[in-house]
């Protein structure tokens, strides 16, 4: 666990920084014979007509990739202020060995703020694993059931799960609703557990610097209460395993950034308050943090001892699992409802403006949110069929009349078809590029 800091020690978040622009002009990406290791279905799906690698790979890629495509993102890029939009490309290759290494490309990537909704749930399952390997309780695991109690009267307590066969809550049941259907209650439990101050200095440790967790998602509770979280109790049958006591976060921590009052307005009680909405009280992850707490968890082998995750090999198999399972291939909790948790109910990249079914050669470990008009993906992309691989992050706000929490966005007719095509574009860039070897991607097949 990581020592309490003092206040001076609290990482101050990162003097903003835009990454320089690319000028260069590369030709279109030229288009040719379907592949052969796509099946009818996932063209139908992508879209795609997928040729052979056609020249050297450009200087910079995504530049010509956004280039290649004016049809479905200049109305975007023309207005990326306004989108507050960032991406975050990054092609992966193996040596003799299978190890990885990284090539990042990125589009007016800064360390602006935006909101990140959901995406915060990927390191709170991720160190609620660790904090429980920390513990090293005998019998206790992520499948042992707990019981959340009310240590404050705007505490909630909790002692049964419905989606779970035989009620009890536990962790791993949490983040198996994390990323099949981005739980909210499931993240705030997991928060609960973890506790304001250790979830962000278990981050601080690992680098992760421009993070900040310090709100719980959904909740009517104000700043002081999100810095007490609940008591919890492990327990099997009638003997109790671990007692973890109301916590308290001593230092009042914001996040001290020029952007982090945004809109014109916003709505609280159903009026309009005409003064932009203050997110200082609440979560940040940079588009760099979300991406390098996805690495990390991916690529344990090739970030140093100091940034890895304290996680066990079966760990690590049951996120890969659970990060890239499609609601319908889950039967607790199950998602019987097609038409409501389809299978990109949660994968925007490639497949986020269409509700059918996923090709099962394409594999998608990631994490989303949607809030406020914002739109973000953390993802790693495999096609185990073709043999590629990549990374991708990316944050766009669909908000036209810039008043929050008004539900007036435009996800569907702006934000999801941009975030999908834009993965369409780097998996089809992806598939035209050589690479020194083919990946083994065998410690990624987790499921039948």
């Amino acid at each position: 666990m990581a020592r309490a800091p003092t206040p001076e020690a609290v990482p101050p978040l990162p003097a903003q920084h835009v990454a320089p622009g690319h000028d260069q002009r590369e030709p279109r990406v030229r288009v040719g014979a379907r592949s052969g290791a796509l099946g009818a279905v996932s063209m139908l799906v992508l879209g795609l007509t997928v040729g052979r690698p056609a020249g050297a790979e450009p200087p910079d890629p995504l530049a010509s990739i956004l280039r290649a495509h004016p049809e479905w993102f200049d109305a975007v890029l023309a207005r990326a202020d306004e989108h507050r939009l960032q991406i975050l490309y990054t092609q992966i290759d193996r040596d003799a060995e299978n190890r990885p290494s990284f090539r990042s490309f990125s589009h007016r990537l800064t360390d602006a703020y935006f909101y990140p909704a959901s995406t915060v749930k990927l390191p709170a399952a991720v160190l609620a694993l660790e904090k429980l390997n920390d513990l090293a309780v005998p019998g206790l695991t992520r499948d042992t059931p707990l019981r959340i109690e009310a240590g404050t009267p705007a505490q909630t307590a909790v002692d049964r799960d419905a989606s779970k066969a035989d009620g009890l809550p536990t962790i791993a049941h949490y983040i198996k609703k994390i990323f099949l259907v981005s739980d909210n209650d499931a993240f705030n439990r997991l928060y609960e557990f973890l506790g304001q101050k250790e979830i962000n200095e278990r981050l601080w440790s690992r680098g992760f610097t421009e993070a900040r967790i310090l709100r719980r998602l959904e909740a009517a509770v104000d700043p002081e209460e999100n810095r007490r979280t609940n008591p919890v109790v492990f327990f099997e049958g009638d003997r109790v395993l671990h007692r973890q006591p109301l916590a308290h976060n001593p230092e009042a921590w914001t996040i001290e950034r020029p952007e982090v009052r945004q809109g014109l307005g916003f709505i609280r009680d159903g009026k309009l308050v005409e003064q932009p909405l203050d997110f200082s009280h609440s979560n940040y992850l940079s588009v760099r943090t979300l991406q390098g707490i996805l690495r990390s968890v991916l690529f344990p082998e090739a970030v140093s001892p100091d940034e890895r995750f304290r996680l066990s090999e079966e760990d690590y198999r049951f996120l890969y699992r659970h990060m890239s399972m499609l609601p319908r291939e889950s039967t607790e909790p199950a998602y019987p409802d097609r038409e409501e948790h389809y299978d990109s109910y949660v994968k925007y990249f490639l497949f986020g403006d269409s509700k059918a079914p996923i090709p099962s050669h394409i594999r998608v470990f990631n994490k989303v949110g949607e809030a406020y008009g914002y739109l973000i993906d953390d993802a790693y992309v495999v096609d185990f069929d073709a043999g590629v691989e990549f990374l991708l992050t990316a944050v766009l706000q669909v908000n036209a009349d810039q008043v929050l929490n008004d539900d007036v966005y435009e996800y569907e007719e702006v934000g999801r078809p941009f975030l999908a095509r834009l993965g369409r574009a780097v998996y089809e860039h992806e598939l035209r590029r050589e690479r020194p070897r083919r990946p083994d991607l065998s410690r990624f097949r987790v499921h039948p």
